[in-house]
């Protein structure tokens, strides 16, 4: 809906002032559509104008995958994940992403970035829940926390192959299916 609505005016300003008029995102409080609303639209800015076409009349499954580029392109720590665990468990046969495993990556990166470090277990969670339901979302666990191959349809993938072969790190795929793509 967001998506429809910014290409409709191509305007992200306008796009926020009418999800939130309308409370478009059925939100109790107008606090919550602020939050919820910068967070959807942040997102969705990181998509070029055919990329959000595809979002608005794609399958869900190309909905989901192009969601989550935009979820990798906008937050690094996202897409380390994505790339150093989620695909790298993929291409070494390591089938269930654990919750060990996320907190091995978070505490590995905590080391190296202090506002990590500083974060609240509580918190931590809330971030490991957060990206567990948008690797599920977008289809790439099952609901039991087994790796999927991402299975990009030709037009999502030729959408991706205008950012190069780095984008496609952040699914689990294969050198060479990112090589057949990339053709």
């Amino acid at each position: 809906m967001a998506a429809e609505i910014y290409l409709k005016k191509l305007d992200w300003d306008l796009t926020r002032d009418q999800i939130r008029a309308e409370n478009l995102l059925q939100v109790r409080t107008a606090s919550a559509s602020v939050r919820i609303g910068r967070e959807l639209i942040g997102r969705l800015e990181q998509l070029s104008n055919q990329e959000l076409q595809c979002v608005v009349d794609g399958t869900v499954r190309e909905r989901g995958y192009l969601l989550w580029v935009a979820a990798c392109r906008r937050y690094e720590f996202i897409r380390d994940f994505a790339v150093e665990v989620l695909r790298e468990y993929f291409l070494t046969l390591r089938q269930i992403l654990s919750k060990k495993d996320f907190d091995a990556f978070f505490n590995a990166k905590a080391m190296w970035h202090e506002e990590l470090d500083i974060t609240t277990p509580l918190t931590q969670d809330k971030l490991r829940q957060n990206l567990f339901r948008m690797m599920r979302d977008a289809d790439l666990i099952s609901p039991d926390n087994m790796i999927q191959p991402a299975m990009l349809t030709p037009r999502v993938a030729s959408l991706m192959s205008a950012h190069g072969r780095e984008e496609f790190t952040i699914f689990p795929l294969s050198d060479t299916d990112i090589s057949r793509w990339l053709k």
